[in-house]
């Protein structure tokens, strides 16, 4: 389940600090430790792998966040507890593939004539 169908524009976070400490900058962490709960004030596409928020600090600005370094709050301003991955979530479960068919035989792989032919093939871009 991703962050965005658990919070919206808006919704109040607390930032967790020993996550992100290495990489934000002075006026930040003091922004942050006055007050770490923050609103979201937008999301963005951290590395193609994931979704990062941007959220409105306690001084004013904006700073964005991976969204494991930050945690949610409920409308008590309680955290919410983050759900275990189930099974079913998980993109590539093994035990539900099970018609996996081998696209070389082990023999193959192993022989050490085809590591010559991939060897030589290999070494032929270097020199």
């Amino acid at each position: 389940m991703s962050i965005l169908d658990k919070v919206k524009i808006g919704s109040s976070v607390q930032v967790n600090l020993d996550l992100s400490k290495d990489r934000l900058t002075k006026d930040t962490i003091e922004a942050i430790n006055i007050s770490p709960e923050c609103v979201i004030s937008d999301f963005k596409i951290t590395d193609g792998k994931g979704i990062g928020v941007v959220l409105l600090l306690s001084n004013g600005k904006e700073e964005w966040f991976f969204e494991n370094e930050i945690e949610i709050l409920d409308e008590m301003g309680n955290i919410v507890e983050k759900e275990k991955i189930e099974k079913n979530d998980l993109i590539f479960d093994l035990s539900t593939n099970t018609n996996y068919i081998p696209k070389y035989k082990i023999n193959e792989l192993i022989n050490p004539f085809n590591f010559l032919i991939w060897l030589v093939v290999s070494l032929k871009d270097i020199f």
